[in-house]
């Protein structure tokens, strides 16, 4: 089981940046695809961006394309959400989660962080 720590999330003015981190903790989690997600109020949970595990595969959403960025860093086993251009439409909680294959990542069936909140002002 990989236990997972949000941070960085925080206010920020329109056309703003923040990075978000996810520190993995556990025997394996190096192993682990990654991605985060975000849940604005009286929304759904929704994909914002994966990483495979070797960090070969990134996915995003469209709504976020050219403006964030999913990285990982293996030493520290941390994943990173660079957030550029931030809107007012981006505020939202964001989580992390971590599974064992590319596919949990996907569906959104992996394991959660307690997620870091996020908010653009106009």
């Amino acid at each position: 089981q990989v236990q997972l720590e949000e941070s960085g999330g925080g206010l920020v003015q329109a056309g703003g940046s923040l990075r978000l981190s996810c520190a993995a903790s556990g025997r394996t989690s190096s192993l682990y695809a990654m991605g985060w997600f975000r849940q604005a109020p009286g929304k759904e949970r929704d994909f914002v961006a994966g990483i495979s595990s070797l960090g070969r595969i990134t996915d995003y959403a469209d709504s976020v394309k050219g403006r964030f960025t999913i990285s990982r860093d293996y030493a520290k086993n941390t994943v990173y959400l660079q957030m550029n251009s931030l809107k007012p439409e981006d505020t939202a909680v964001y989580y992390c989660t971590a599974g064992t294959a590319y596919a949990q990542i996907a569906t959104g069936s992996g394991s959660w962080g307690q997620g870091t909140q996020v908010t653009v002002s106009s």
